[in-house]
């Protein structure tokens, strides 16, 4: 059985092009070494549309009955990414083929380096499939959400392990360059067969790479090669429209770099980006504005739940001249009568999420208004998700959401599920300690639906979902799409 498996491995190498015919001696022999194996008798059949999934499971069962890992997800990850290792080319291999297939085109270069990330299952295919997606229309367009599944929930023996490990400095975080091959450990994944290609940005080293749980088609992460923190100024506008320039059938965007609005690491500099038009970028233009001085430059409020100002001009240099005056007066900005406060006992709280895109032959800049303060009514944070909200979405609101697609947590699978149940069986929902945080929510959109049903809960759910991420993210704009919101928004334009 042992002996199939690592041909069918072999023959999903070659089938992928990860390796080529006159690898199959030097890659079958890495896997035996890898598996402990001092014998082979190899099959005769080659075996064809190979089923990695399947196949690393054989291996990794084999693994655990003699003994070389625990059977733990943590501990299957490591090896399996250990065993895809001896399939990988090597980062020189990968980034001479990228560059051959850049001058042909920019696309061809991300569609070939894009499959390898997912052949070498950097991107584990069959863990994505099952998150849940869906789209809900809105008064701002078609709006994403999904279920995030792809990320394993790791195991109390792995966790206390982790909790044990010797704490290492190396690398210094999953964003930084040294984890291209690194083996990993109980606290750290595996990257064995994680590649990145190196691109020059605004004149400094930086890495191209793929996120390995891709929130949406070809997300792609563009990180600084030297460990520095987040900072919006305006060499940041410079690098979004650098890599567009490069790359400009991708956008490319940055999370804010203050705690509550900004991303999950804040530590290390990196933007991320992608093959995908969200709702966002749909959104169009509901006023214009003209600034002086910058007549060239088209700019105006977008029709979006967050407060956001589109600059659009075929002059990238123009669009971050304006840019850096916009951000700088944000920055240092307040307006009491709007609970707007640039700084609150040497607390600064204004940034920007700034998303860079080519439209045709027009370059566009969407610059979306960021506020972090917190009160003893919104402890989390005024622009933030408010505590109605909490059931379903508490996390932050990073560039991800900000732009139209709910990244919300896997607890809401079997939640849901089990909410369905309820609703269609009228069973009283606070009666279950998990489902009673929802129970308002319910009561809220039940009286909507004359009849709930089997045949159409879970569609209604989805849809009342969708509302409430819509009105997270309105929770999580500085400026409403009221009246009152609109008139203090145009105070804010009028000091620009």
């Amino acid at each position: 059985m042992i002996n199939e498996s690592v041909k069918k491995l072999v023959c999903y190498g070659l089938e992928t092009g990860l390796s080529k015919d006159c690898d199959t001696v030097y890659v079958t022999n890495r896997i035996l070494e890898t598996l402990g194996l001092d014998e082979y008798d190899e099959p005769q059949e080659n075996y064809e549309n190979v089923n990695l999934e399947q196949t690393l499971r054989e291996l990794l069962d084999f693994a655990v009955e003699k003994g070389i890992i625990e059977n733990s997800i943590v501990y299957r990850d490591l090896f399996d990414t250990k065993l895809m290792a001896c399939l990988m080319p090597m980062p020189h291999e990968v980034i001479e083929k990228f560059n051959a297939l850049y001058k042909e085109s920019p696309e061809k270069a991300t569609e070939y380096f894009y499959k390898l990330s997912c052949d070498s299952d950097y991107i584990r295919r069959y863990r994505i499939v099952k998150d849940i997606r869906w789209v809900v229309p809105s008064q701002y367009g078609d709006i994403d959400l999904s279920i995030n599944l792809s990320k394993p929930e790791k195991d109390p023996k792995a966790i206390a392990a982790a909790k044990n490990a010797k704490q290492s400095g190396y690398p210094k975080c999953l964003l930084c360059k040294e984890c291209e091959g690194y083996a990993g450990r109980a606290n750290f994944p595996a990257r064995q067969n994680h590649r990145v290609i190196p691109i020059t940005i605004n004149n400094s080293a930086w890495g191209f790479q793929y996120s390995p749980y891709v929130y949406y088609n070809e997300h792609c992460i563009v990180f600084n090669g030297e460990h520095v923190p987040m900072k919006i100024e305006r060499a940041t506008f410079s690098k979004l429209f650098d890599f567009v320039k490069l790359f400009p059938h991708y956008f490319l965007g940055s999370n804010a770099d203050l705690p509550i609005v900004g991303g999950s690491i804040l530590s290390h500099d990196h933007y991320q980006g992608g093959h995908y038009t969200f709702a966002m970028a749909k959104a169009p233009i509901e006023k214009c504005f003209t600034v002086s001085g910058f007549e060239d430059i088209e700019a105006g409020i977008v029709k979006w739940p967050l407060s956001v100002i589109r600059l659009r001009c075929k002059d990238t240099g123009r669009i971050i001249e304006l840019a850096d005056i916009i951000l700088g007066k944000w920055r240092s900005y307040t307006d009491e009568a709007a609970f707007i406060f640039a700084e609150t006992d040497g607390e600064k709280h204004n940034t920007i999420t700034p998303i860079a895109r080519k439209v045709g032959d027009t370059y566009e800049l969407d610059l979306t208004l960021r506020n972090n303060i917190a009160t003893e009514e919104f402890p989390l944070g005024v622009y933030h998700p408010h505590q109605e909200y909490h059931h379903i979405k508490k996390e932050n609101i990073g560039l991800i959401e900000v732009m139209g697609l709910a990244v919300l947590p896997s607890r809401l699978k079997d939640e849901l599920a089990l909410l369905a149940d309820y609703i269609v069986e009228g069973k009283d929902i606070r009666s279950n300690e998990t489902l009673e945080k929802h129970a308002d929510w319910v009561d809220g959109f039940r009286a909507n639906y004359p009849d709930i049903n089997r045949g159409n809960v879970d569609e209604i759910l989805k849809a009342e979902v969708g509302k409430v991420f819509v009105g997270v993210l309105e929770d999580a704009g500085v400026y409403k799409c009221t009246p009152e919101g609109r008139e203090a928004f145009d105070r804010f334009i009028a000091t620009i």
